[in-house]
């Protein structure tokens, strides 16, 4: 695994993205930083570390993507391989928020951003950014968010993660074509707040916005969230269509 380690960067996706542009990179190049001023989250949302105590990286994966319309597996791939790391490191009651926000008991800790580039010969070019929290403890203005050393008391060695992580990432990888379905299980099954009522709010540009009631039933193969309304049918939703109000 290729390590560029940074002091402080607007974005290590968009460091990334643009090493990958200009250079035949290794595949698992992984790039940290200690600062990052323009952290995004998922549809241009902000993400926000205090500098020095969090995991800050970007990860570049190839030669797994060869189709649109699997670009979800990726997001499986990841956010269970976070998950199994994080597991190694006795976090407790982890679970997956989709799409992939991972959390802990009810508070997110970490957040996932995979953005595809698609070759002129067709390959598709993933840079997989992940933050996660580790030894930050002020979240004042953040009441749903919480870090490793919250949890658990203690300091963690956040220069350990990109390996560990890293690791359980190429496994996934190269065992997927014969535990593809395992894994999409076993997300399923780690799903924040599947199959219990929870109200969402509808964020679809043609909708009302109004609040309605729903159970995360699981995800379509293209990353959809199926969700099941009280008439007893079954919605499906994308990224930013519905929020979970929790």
């Amino acid at each position: 695994m290729k390590l560029i380690k940074l002091d402080a960067i607007d974005s290590t996706n968009d460091f990334l993205k643009s090493l990958a542009s200009q250079d035949e990179l290794d595949n698992f190049t992984v790039v940290t930083a200690e600062n990052q001023t323009k952290g995004k989250g998922q549809m241009g949302s902000k993400w926000q570390s205090e500098s020095g105590k969090n995991l800050i990286m970007s990860v570049l994966v190839k030669d797994f993507l060869y189709d649109n319309e699997q670009v979800f597996n990726l997001s499986i791939i990841v956010s269970l391989s976070v998950i199994d790391a994080l597991k190694s490191l006795n976090i407790p009651d982890l679970c997956i928020k989709w799409p992939n926000d991972i959390m802990s008991y009810n508070k997110k800790i970490g957040g996932i951003l995979i953005e595809n580039t698609i070759k002129s010969d067709g390959r598709i070019v993933s840079v997989v950014g992940i933050g996660l929290n580790v030894n930050q403890i002020n979240y004042e203005h953040l009441p749903l968010a919480t870090s490793l050393k919250a949890i658990c008391k203690k300091d963690f060695d956040k220069d350990a993660l990109p390996f560990l992580i890293v690791e359980k990432i190429q496994d996934k990888i190269e065992s997927w074509k014969n535990n593809s379905a395992d894994f999409w299980k076993e997300y399923f099954n780690t799903l924040f707040k599947k199959g219990v009522p929870m109200p969402f709010k509808n964020l679809h540009p043609d909708s009302d916005g109004q609040n309605f009631m729903g159970m995360i039933q699981g995800v379509s193969s293209v990353g959809k969230i199926q969700i099941l309304l009280e008439d007893d049918s079954i919605s499906e939703f994308e990224i930013k269509e519905v929020q979970m109000l929790y």
